[in-house]
């Protein structure tokens, strides 16, 4: 019995001369990432079952099955770490993005909620997210934006997730992340019928409407270069303000997503006398927008796109937005199977 006492204290004054039983300079030195941090501060809580454990034989295979309790919880929380998601397990909310001129994507309805087809998904993938973080009250802020900020406000962590029709892009990339593919459309031109125009190249020298810095505004001056069919571009806000323009006659055409102009179009009765252009000027692939390296993020939110698609779940939400407009052409239905990745 001495000789225990004896050798706790050389270890208590080992303690003291080193400062603290928490230096593992190994595992947590100044060198270490946040991984090894989060596994020093986990390690640390180890320290008392061990000590029950050397210094009594009573229930040593309970003092045993403690240690593998605390180690396992000790990776199992560093499996699902990342900056997104520590910070959503810390405050308990989610913070999400929207496009309110994007009908049928996302919008706000008249009593005030955000409502839409990324809106949709966008949920499913939070309540995936707040099970991987293990948050089972989550809220949901959302924070509506416009086309021109919502790549920003992703990347300097205004959102965490932005839930429109933002399409992925390689030079987007640069900046964001993006989820699997969740809608194919292509970029498009409404005319007057007044204008006469039956083909893009007939839109020489007239003026067209795009929003500045979208996809479209790029795919359409590349498309009418490419022809030798320049054209006046317009800017503008968002579609309805193009499609306005065009019912006054102030611009002969509109150029944007097809899905979203046809939309607009339905709600616009003075843009009734239109039609497209038959040839499309882009591909435009859709996808939910999020900051870049952030890996555990970002499977959480494809792990629930993919189990929509895999389990057809994602049928009555397509339906329902846009159900009214037609049956998923051939394209949708590539990007649904070729997204629907084995587990």
């Amino acid at each position: 019995m001495q000789r225990s006492h004896d050798r706790q204290d050389v270890e208590a004054g080992a303690l003291r001369r080193t400062g603290s039983a928490a230096r593992l300079p190994v595992v947590g030195g100044p060198d270490a990432g946040p991984l090894a941090g989060r596994l020093v501060l986990n390690f640390a809580a180890l320290r008392a079952p061990i000590t029950a454990m050397r210094h009594t034989n009573r229930h040593p295979l309970r003092a045993a099955l403690a240690v593998v309790a605390l180690v396992t919880g000790a990776f199992a929380s560093a499996a699902f770490a990342g900056p997104t998601l520590d910070r959503i397990r810390a405050t308990g909310t989610i913070e999400l993005g929207y496009r309110d001129d994007a009908a049928p994507f996302s919008y706000k309805d008249r009593e005030g909620r955000v409502r839409g087809y990324s809106v949709e998904l966008c949920e499913r993938a939070a309540a995936e997210v707040a099970r991987v973080a293990g948050v089972p009250a989550l809220r949901i802020e959302w924070k509506p934006l416009s086309a021109g900020e919502r790549i920003d406000a992703v990347a300097r962590g205004a959102v965490d997730l932005e839930c429109g029709m933002t399409t992925i892009s390689l030079s987007r990339m640069a900046t964001v992340d993006f989820s699997m593919p969740i809608y194919v459309d292509g970029g498009a031109v409404l005319v007057s019928r007044r204008s006469k125009a039956g083909k893009l190249a007939d839109l020489k020298g007239r003026r067209v409407a795009v929003i500045p810095g979208t996809t479209t505004e790029q795919a359409l001056a590349r498309t009418l270069t490419a022809i030798g069919a320049p054209a006046i571009v317009v800017p503008i806000a968002n579609l309805a303000e193009g499609l306005a323009q065009l019912a006054a006659g102030k611009v002969d055409g509109v150029a944007g997503d097809r899905i979203v102009l046809t939309v607009q179009r339905s709600r616009t009765p003075a843009a009734a006398e239109s039609d497209f252009l038959p040839s499309d000027i882009s591909y435009e692939p859709y996808g939910l927008v999020m900051r870049r390296d952030d890996p555990d993020f970002r499977l959480a939110v494809n792990r629930a796109l993919v189990e929509l698609y895999r389990s057809g779940e994602v049928d009555p939400i397509f339906q329902r937005w846009f159900g009214a407009l037609g049956r998923p052409g051939p394209m949708l239905h590539a990007m649904f199977y070729l997204a629907t990745v084995p587990q």
